[in-house]
């Protein structure tokens, strides 16, 4: 049944297989119109960075503190360095990923899925059964938290993926638990708002794989968007992360070894009321390396609703979101083109 409805309106293509095939130009499916195209016109790296190490040490809290305010506030982006978890744990879940991209077709298959609430799912591009103009992307996305609910479900070849990504994981899960109180700070709230929210709310793991490609000038591995929930966490193995600054251009995100992206979502958007903004990006590919790149995202569990925190609202700054939640997210991208219409526009109050 899985495999079928994924495939309702079409054979299912990887472009994994593609690029397998020995594959020398981008088809045209993926020939994105010109005005998206990546043109290579980029304003300088963009890479706040945030040094966790000392954040329990009373005198440097403040100005860490005030570091990820200023990051969020002009960029909705910072990168986390000494944030406690291994460079061993990352680079496994980098390999493990990699072996899952790399097998047959025919392992991956039974993933296989086009419906967005299913708790595991494999596929390419955004949803190749509806997607208008394909990405350069195949994904793997599942639940993670709690892992004992979830791990179950996960792929059992390779034989790694599961102990290698629980691994990362669990970690990722405790550090967006610390960042969002270091955010949380930042904004003049209690460390301890929402706190059993956050500690018992979403992770989802997207598992991205951006294979080289012939024509990189030509497509995109994700186009431009922001992701729903809270924060989203980016590991990734190669430079291709771009996110778009205040001033409207796009900005590279360099690689820095052992760190890791921190992108704001449009649920933190809301529950700021504005204050912060989710911070529009997209993935580039490369005609030589293969790219890969594990995303935790965060929000509330999948019933729970965000709404702006009353201690943010005042005249100076009025109410201007409804509340959303996980749920309200997936039907939205049921029903819609996110090239065409944007998630947090319908939190928006019209003022």
């Amino acid at each position: 049944m899985r495999e079928s409805s994924a495939s309702a309106n079409g054979s299912f293509t990887s472009a994994m297989t593609l690029i397998e095939a020995g594959l020398t130009y981008v088809p045209k499916r993926y020939v994105l119109p010109p005005s998206l195209r990546p043109d290579g016109t980029l304003c300088n790296t963009c890479s706040p960075i945030v040094d966790l190490s000392n954040l329990q040490h009373p005198l440097v809290r403040s100005q860490i503190i005030q570091d990820v305010h200023l990051a969020c506030k002009k960029f909705g982006f910072f990168q986390v360095i000494n944030h406690g978890i291994p460079l061993s744990v990352m680079d496994g879940a980098i390999d493990a990923a990699s072996e899952f991209f790399d097998l047959p077709t025919q392992d991956k298959r039974h993933l296989l899925s086009s419906n967005v609430r299913d708790p595991v799912r494999y596929g390419t591009s955004l949803n190749h059964v509806k997607d208008k103009v394909h990405f350069w992307r195949d994904f793997l996305k599942h639940y993670a938290n709690p892992t004992s609910a979830w791990i179950d479900l996960w792929p059992s070849n390779p034989k790694c993926y599961k102990k290698k990504m629980v691994n990362y994981t669990m970690v990722a899960q405790k550090l967006q638990e610390e960042l969002m109180e270091v955010i949380f700070e930042s904004l003049g709230l209690n460390t301890n708002y929402l706190h059993e929210d956050i500690a018992e709310g979403s992770q989802v793991m997207a598992v991205n794989c951006y294979p080289t490609c012939p024509e990189p000038d030509l497509t995109l591995g994700l186009p431009p968007h922001t992701d729903y929930g809270m924060i989203s966490i980016i590991l990734q193995n190669h430079q291709g992360l771009q996110i778009m600054g205040r001033d409207e251009k796009w900005h590279s995100v360099p690689l820095i070894e052992g760190a890791l992206a921190v992108l704001l979502g449009d649920h933190m958007e809301v529950l700021t009321n504005g204050i912060y903004k989710s911070v529009v990006h997209r993935a580039t590919v490369d005609s030589e390396k293969k790219r890969i790149s594990i995303v935790s995202l965060h929000s509330l569990a999948l019933g729970k609703k965000v709404r702006p925190a009353s201690a943010l609202i005042n005249e100076q700054n009025i109410l201007s979101y409804k509340e959303g939640g996980f749920s309200d997210f997936l039907d939205f991208i049921s029903g819609e083109d996110i090239m065409e219409a944007k998630y947090i526009d319908t939190l928006k109050i019209n003022t």
